[in-house]
Parts: C-alpha cells; sequence; structure tokens
C-alpha cells in the first residue's frame, strides 16, 4: 500500500528527474526551430507540484497529496505537454479521492482517469504521443492490478509498458521516424515514472543534478506581482481554501471581501471554496471565510516586498498605459513577446499582455493572473502560439468570470481578431467573426534553425534561415532580407490587399525598411505594404498576408 508521504516524495523525485533530463528531452524535438521546449515545459510544470508538495507533512494521507499535487499541477501547466501532464495526474487526485492508502487497482485507476481527461482535452489526439504511451502504461497497470494488487508491482509494470510505447513511437508517427528519434513527450513522462519509482520502490527520492530546482526557469517569467501590480493598493495577497460546512451562498463572502480589497477570486463547488484576495487585513478576510467552514489551508505574502524584491533583478518593462479602471463588459489578454507587439496589442484595446510565445510558454497561472487583473465581465484570451492554447484552455473553469479563449496560433491572427472586434456586436457573435478574421490571415515567419536536422527531406545546419508558411518549413536561404521578401511573394494571391512585415530583435530599422520597399517594388501596387518594429525574439519577421 502507497502513503501519503510516499506518494509525496516519488512525486518530488518524478519532478527532480524531469528537471535532471529536461535538456535530453528537449533536444529531441524534431522541428529545427529555436523552440525544443517539450522537456523545458514539462519540468516547469512538475516543479509547480514540488514545491508545493514540499509543503506537506507525513501525516497527509494519499487523497490530500494527489489534490494538492492536481491542484498546483493545474495552475503551474506550461505548454501542450504540460497540460496534459497536468490532466494526468489530475486523474491521481480523482481517482484516489477519500482514500488513505492506495493499493494497485486504485494507482491503475487513477491513471486511467487521468488518461481518459487528456485524450478528452485534446481536440484530434495523435498516436506517437505522450498521450500512446500514457494509455498502453494504464491498460498494462489495469491488467496487473488484476493478478497482482501490490501497488509497487503495478507501478514497475507502468514503468515498463511506458518504455515499450515509447519506443513505438516512430512506428506510429512517420515524422518521427524521418527523424530517427522518439516523443519528447513521451520520454518526459518515462523519465517522470521512472524517478517515481525510485520512491515506490523503497529508495530515495531523486536528487536534482542541476544547480537550482527549476527556479531559475521560473524567474525567465516576470513575478506576477511585478507585472499586473504596478499600483499596489493592498499589502497581502491572500488565499485560503475553506471546507464547506453549511448553505451560506459564497457570493456574500465575495461581496465582503470587496469591501476590503480587490482583485477578488471567490471560485467553489460542492466541498470547497477557494479564495484569493488582496487585502490590507487577512486577518478579517478569513474570519469572514470561518462562518462557511473550516480552514483547509492558507497563504498570506506581502507583495510591497515581493515586488521589491521582484525589482531587484533584470529591470522591470515598462508598462503599458491602462485605460478605464472600471468595471467593463468585455476586455482583453493577449500573449505576445517584444515590447513592440505589446504595445500594439495595447493599443488595440488588450488590457494586459502576458509576456510569452515561442521558448517562452507561460503557465495557466500566469494566464489566470491576467485575466483576473482585467476589469471586466467577459475576457477574450488570445494566446497567439498553438503551444499556448491548452494552457489558456485551463484557466476557464478556475476564473471568476466569463472566459473565452480565441484559439489564435499566431501573432497575425491575434492582430486580425482584435481588429475585427465590434463594440456593437453581442460576445458570441464577436468570438465567431474574430476568429473566422484570424483564420482568414496567412502568416509568414522567418527565424534560423537552432540545430542540425534533416526535415521535409531537406537538409538543415545550424544557423540556416528559415521560411515558414503558416507553420510549415517552405524554404531554405542565407539571406534575411531575401528571405523575407521571397516568403511574401510567395504567400500573395490575386485577392492580397495588406502586408504587414513585423520585425523583431537583430532588425534594424533599416533593414526593414529595405524589404518594404523591395516588397513594393515586386509586388501589385493595389497590396499596401507596412512594416512595425514588433521587437519579438526568435523570429527576425513575422509576414501578415490579408484579403
Amino acid at each position: 500500500m502507497i502513503k501519503g508521504a510516499v506518494l509525496r516524495d516519488a512525486i518530488i523525485s518524478g519532478a527532480n528527474s524531469i528537471q535532471n533530463q529536461k535538456q535530453a528531452v528537449d533536444s529531441l524535438n524534431i522541428f529545427p526551430v529555436p523552440d525544443g521546449d517539450t522537456g523545458t515545459n514539462m519540468s516547469m510544470t512538475m516543479s509547480a507540484a514540488r514545491t508545493e508538495l514540499q509543503k506537506l507533512s507525513d501525516e497527509e494521507n494519499i487523497s490530500v497529496v494527489a489534490d494538492k499535487a492536481a491542484s498546483a499541477l493545474l495552475r503551474g501547466a506550461r505548454g501542450n505537454s504540460g497540460v496534459i501532464l497536468s490532466l494526468l495526474f489530475r486523474g491521481f487526485s480523482k481517482g484516489l479521492k477519500g482514500v488513505e492508502e492506495a493499493d494497485g487497482t486504485n494507482i491503475a485507476n487513477a491513471l486511467t482517469l487521468g488518461v481518459d481527461a487528456a485524450y478528452k482535452a485534446v481536440m484530434k489526439p495523435t498516436e506517437g504521443t505522450i498521450l500512446t504511451v500514457a494509455r498502453v502504461a494504464a491498460e498494462h497497470a489495469k491488467a496487473a492490478a488484476s493478478y497482482n494488487n501490490d501497488a509497487n508491482y503495478v507501478w514497475n509494470e507502468i514503468c515498463d509498458a511506458a518504455e515499450t510505447a515509447l519506443a513505438t513511437t516512430p512506428d506510429l508517427l512517420p515524422v518521427l521516424k524521418r527523424a530517427g528519434v522518439i516523443d519528447a513527450g513521451g520520454q518526459g513522462l518515462c523519465y517522470i515514472f521512472r524517478g517515481m519509482q525510485s520512491v515506490f520502490n523503497g529508495g530515495a527520492i531523486v536528487t536534482c543534478e542541476a544547480a537550482s530546482t527549476g527556479e531559475a526557469d521560473v524567474d525567465s517569467f516576470k513575478n506576477i506581482v511585478a507585472e499586473f501590480d504596478e499600483v499596489i493598493n493592498f499589502t497581502y495577497c491572500t488565499e485560503f481554501i475553506v471546507e464547506k460546512e453549511n448553505e451560506k451562498d459564497p457570493l456574500e463572502l465575495r461581496a465582503f471581501l470587496e469591501t476590503i480589497g480587490d482583485c477578488v477570486v471567490v471560485v467553489d463547488d460542492d466541498e470547497i471554496i477557494k479564495v484569493h484576495v488582496h487585502t490590507d487585513s487577512p486577518g478579517n478576510a478569513i474570519t469572514c471565510a470561518l462562518t462557511y467552514g473550516q480552514l483547509i489551508s492558507s497563504k498570506i505574502e506581502n507583495m510591497r516586498e515581493q515586488h521589491k524584491n521582484a525589482g531587484n533583478g533584470a529591470p522591470a518593462k515598462k508598462k503599458l498605459e491602462r485605460v478605464d479602471p472600471e468595471i467593463g463588459v468585455v476586455g482583453f489578454v493577449a500573449v505576445a513577446a517584444g515590447d513592440g507587439l505589446c504595445s500594439l496589442f495595447n493599443d488595440l484595446g488588450c488590457l494586459n499582455v502576458v509576456t510569452g510565445g515561442q521558448t517562452m510558454n507561460p503557465s495557466t497561472d500566469d494566464i489566470l493572473a491576467a485575466v483576473q487583473a482585467t476589469p471586466a465581465e467577459t475576457v477574450f484570451v488570445l494566446p497567439n502560439n498553438k503551444n499556448i492554447i491548452m494552457a489558456a484552455e485551463q484557466a476557464v473553469p478556475i476564473a471568476d468570470r466569463r472566459v473565452v479563449v480565441l484559439p489564435t496560433r499566431t501573432i497575425p491572427q491575434g492582430l486580425a481578431a482584435m481588429l475585427a472586434y465590434d463594440p456593437d456586436a453581442t460576445e458570441d457573435e464577436n468570438s465567431v467573426e474574430m476568429f473566422k478574421a484570424a483564420e482568414k490571415v496567412g502568416t509568414g515567419s522567418i527565424t534560423f534553425a537552432a540545430r542540425d536536422s534533416e526535415f521535409d527531406n531537406k537538409k538543415i545546419k545550424e544557423g540556416d534561415i528559415l521560411a515558414l508558411q503558416n507553420g510549415k518549413l517552405s524554404f531554405l536561404e542565407k539571406d534575411i532580407n531575401k528571405a523575407a521578401v521571397k516568403l511574401t511573394r510567395q504567400m500573395v494571391n490575386r485577392d492580397t490587399n495588406f502586408v504587414t512585415l513585423i520585425y523583431g530583435e537583430g532588425i534594424t530599422d533599416a533593414q526593414a525598411e529595405a524589404a518594404r520597399a523591395t516588397l513594393e517594388s515586386k509586388l501589385s501596387s493595389n497590396i499596401e505594404v507596412t512594416i512595425v518594429n514588433g521587437g519579438q525574439p526568435v523570429y527576425y519577421y513575422l509576414i501578415s498576408v490579408e484579403s
């Protein structure tokens, strides 16, 4: 039987294991663009659980441990691999609910619930990925438990089956076979499972070999206090969970909290009430909450100190001006990197822009914080990257207001969606029309190869200039501007009216102007060519082609 303290240590061990191997997992990413962040995303997601679990005592039962881990993973999830990982562990929370100690059947059922949730969350599940590895492991776990209910035995079968499934991923996904690699997410999951196995089998917690345990990674994302609380009205960020013991309406609690603070979040279900509030009177907040039931957990942090400490690091990016502070009907949050792009989204109406994008996938909690900092009853979220959409969607059920995630996959799509917003239309009408506008935009990007590779029958050397059309590799070049001009000409057609070149880090104003002038000389006079200094990393140019 597995006790709570053992599961706690096992998950911490799994987090350390993926932390040690994150670069190896990153290197398995087959596309040669500067991305390769599967291992990093999985490591940072697991580090969120590690941080919370390290606070638990040995006396907690396995149900509490699984619930704490699932909650932390949900909020800390980064990238598609991180979200899938969080869903797998959410199955543990459901499958072990109310359990003091777990046997093999409990473990097998918990993993099966997680696999089911992960498959349902992915619109078009692809075999040969982390999903396959988890599914096969769960199937073998159920079979193993049917004739040996020992939890350690079942977990050993899970690890073996996961690695066997991982070896088959190239046969299921041809692109992996052509690149000669196994699936990155599946490999990361195997490292986590083996790290957990060390503890389950009576061994020690895997030691984190890196100089840090993930905090350095987290620091690359702006402290949420510094990002969204430029003006701190109240000192203490107060968070707690109350177990419901009566039928009192949680809306009354929220109303009280709004009289003593701001940034109020009150989320409840049949059993608990989760609360977040910024206030100068945390004691009063908790006292009021105790009239609803017993306090399960609490955390109080001094935001002024956090803000001061955050300022001791890298200089904070200049905050964009906010508009009407009153509660509005609709607000917008976008994800983008680069001062120019952030300013552009702000000018179009996004009150908060989460720093992130390629190689910098923000967590669900980062996106949720931006949503909660947006004074509106409904908040539209534009992820602007296909690897951020799932993390954004995880914020929907835990926000205290309606959240609509527009699945924009690129920056040009996000800009087109914002331009299509009609303040006179309904929210549902806007969600449809904004996404229609996004889908009509062609996106090109000019970047560089981060590694030697052979992709789509093209031999690629590290440093080669890559031209991508709507996410697919189009051609290789040696000259950045030539690549931008050639790709744009490839993308335009007789219906094209507008071309926008968004130039990033490393491109001078003169280079961008030269590219614009060349395009104007080669394109139809009916096509308007505009350049914008986006300041984005990774991509020399982002190209938007609109009809």
